[in-house]
Order: C-alpha cells, then structure tokens, then sequence
C-alpha cells in the first residue's frame, strides 16, 4: 500500500458523511479530517470547506469517482411528479 495523501476536498458535512458511508461499504482505507476549530468559531470552514479526505494513493482515482457521483446526484433537481 502506498502513502497516505490528500485525496480531495469537501463540501460539507453531509457530503463527507455520504462519501464516508460508501468508502465504508467499498472497503477503501480513507480518515477524514475536519477543518473545524472551535476557537476561530469553524470560520476555516467557512473560508476552505468542511475538511478533506485523506487515503492510499492507489484509491486516489476511485475515490475522486465516487465524490464526482455524490455530488452529480446532488445537484439534479428533485422530480417534483413523485409522491413521497
């Protein structure tokens, strides 16, 4: 296994659980690393997004796959003929 990296950056906290879920389920090695700090009050947050997430090199191009779908899927309009 090669070294931990950078992987991408993310949006917010409902996308990084998201992402976590499936990585999970995936069986992917991931850690990821908030940029809240309470003692500026989350403004990195803010300014830099939620945080990060961090994995093997290898898992780079699939991770960023899956990221690149959670968020295509987030941005399509709900359809508004279907009954909840």
């Amino acid at each position: 296994m090669s070294a931990i990296a950078k992987v991408g950056v993310l949006d917010n906290e409902v996308e990084a659980r998201l992402l976590e879920s499936e990585l999970k389920a995936r069986e992917i090695p991931h850690a990821l690393i908030s940029y809240f700090d309470s003692a500026y009050d989350g403004v990195f947050q803010f300014q830099r997004g939620w945080g990060h997430v961090e994995a093997p090199a290898e898992f780079r191009d699939e991770i960023l796959e899956i990221l690149r779908d959670l968020r295509r899927k987030d941005s399509n309009p709900r359809d508004a003929s279907v009954n909840s």
